[in-house]
C-alpha cells in the first residue's frame, strides 16, 4: 500500500505520522532544522521559505502549547497564519470535517494544520485531498487521538540528536501514561528508525497498552529497574482527561511509585538527559528538583520544537526544493 504521505517521488507531501517514515526523511528534516537554529541555541532564523503561504491551523482539540508553537515557525518562514478553533463545532463529524476542508481549499490554503481527538483523522483529509486532485494542499498533523504526534516526536529526535550525538549506543526510557500517550507512540517509532541500541518503556501495567513489544520495545513495570543505566529519561504527563474509570489509585501514589525524583535519576547514566514534551505536572510525573535541574533539557526541546516545524512545513510545502 502507497504510503500517502509521500509523493510519487517519494518526497515528504504530508506529514501524518512518524511509523512508515524512512530513516533518510526523518534525518532530512533533523537537519534542515538544524539549519534553522543558530549558533546561541536558543536563536531561531527568520526565513522567508513560505512567502505568500497560508497556513490555516485547524485545532478541533484545544492545545495552547502546540498551536502556539506552530504559529510561530509558519511566521518565521514569513507564512500566513489562520487560527480557526473549532474544538466544539459540528465539523468534528466526519462529513462536515471534509466540507470544512474543501471551504477552506478554495480559499487557497496551502498547508493544514490538523490536532483532532479522533485518531486518523489527518489521513482522512490528506486521502480526500489526494484524491480530489488538490495537491497543492498539505497536511501536517499536530496529534491526533491516541494514535501520533509526529513533529513532537521529531523534535523529542532532535533534542536527544543535540545532546548525544548518535543514536546507536542509547538506552531510551520512556515513562509513564504510554496508554493514553500519541507522544509515546511517535518517539517509540522514531527512535527505532533511527537504530537505538534500546527502548524501555516504564509504567504501571494500568497504563501501558498491549502489543508494546511488538514494536521493539522492553517493558517495566519496576521505575528502579527500568531506569538504570539510561541516557535519556522521557517523562510523560499523566493524562487525566483521557482516562475512563479507576486506572491509578491516586496522584500521590503514582508519585510515589513512578515520578521522578533526583534519587531514581541518579540510577541512570551520570550524564543521562531528563525530557518532558509538557506540560508538566510537578509532584505527580517529576520533581521539581529534577525539571529545574542541571539534566532537564525541557526548555531547548521548546526551542527546538520551532526549529523542526519549521523544517516541516518547510520541506511539506516544497518550499526547500
Amino acid at each position: 500500500m502507497k504510503n500517502p504521505q509521500l509523493n510519487k517521488n517519494g518526497e515528504l507531501q504530508h506529514l501524518l505520522g512518524i511509523d512508515g517514515l524512512p530513516k533518510s526523511i526523518i534525518n532530512h528534516i533533523l537537519d534542515t532544522a538544524s539549519s534553522f537554529v543558530s549558533i546561541g541555541e536558543r536563536e531561531l532564523k527568520k526565513v522567508p521559505l513560505m512567502h505568500g503561504k497560508s497556513v490555516f491551523n485547524l485545532f478541533f482539540e484545544n492545545s495552547t502549547r502546540t498551536r502556539t508553537t506552530f504559529e510561530i515557525a509558519a511566521k518565521r518562514l514569513s507564512a500566513d497564519v489562520i487560527n480557526l478553533n473549532i474544538a466544539a463545532s459540528s465539523a468534528s463529524k466526519g462529513e462536515s470535517l471534509l466540507d470544512t476542508i474543501d471551504n477552506l481549499a478554495a480559499m487557497h490554503a496551502d498547508m493544514f494544520v490538523v490536532r483532532h481527538a479522533t485518531s486518523g483523522a489527518p489521513f482522512l483529509l490528506a486521502q480526500h485531498l489526494n484524491d480530489t486532485k488538490q495537491h497543492h494542499v498539505h497536511v501536517v498533523n499536530a496529534g491526533d487521538g491516541r494514535h501520533e504526534h509526529p513533529t513532537q516526536g521529531l523534535l523529542d529526535m532532535y533534542t536527544i540528536r543535540h545532546y548525544k550525538k548518535d543514536f546507536s549506543n542509547l538506552t531510551v526510557a520512556i515513562v509513564g501514561d504510554v496508554l493514553h500517550s500519541r507522544v509515546a507512540r511517535s518517539d517509540i517509532h522514531a527512535l527505532t528508525t533511527l537504530g537505538a541500541a534500546e527502548v524501555r518503556v516504564i509504567g504501571p501495567r494500568t497504563l501501558l497498552p498491549g502489543g508494546l513489544e511488538q514494536m521493539g520495545v522492553r517493558v517495566f513495570t519496576n521505575m528502579n529497574e527500568g531506569l538504570k543505566g539510561v541516557d535519556v529519561v522521557i517523562m510523560l504527563r499523566l493524562q487525566n482527561e483521557r482516562m475512563n474509570g479507576a486506572l491509578l489509585p491516586s496522584t500521590q501514589e503514582y508519585f510515589k511509585q513512578y515520578g521522578l525524583t533526583p534519587e531514581r535519576l541518579a540510577l541512570a547514566k551520570p550524564d543521562a538527559i531528563v525530557m518532558h514534551p509538557g506540560p508538566m505536572n510537578r509532584g505527580v510525573e517529576i520533581d521539581s528538583a529534577v525539571a529545574d535541574g542541571p539534566q532537564a533539557v525541557i526548555l531547548s526541546q521548546v526551542t527546538f520544537g520551532i526549529a523542526v516545524r519549521m523544517a516541516v512545513m518547510s520541506i511539506v510545502s516544497g518550499s526547500n526544493a
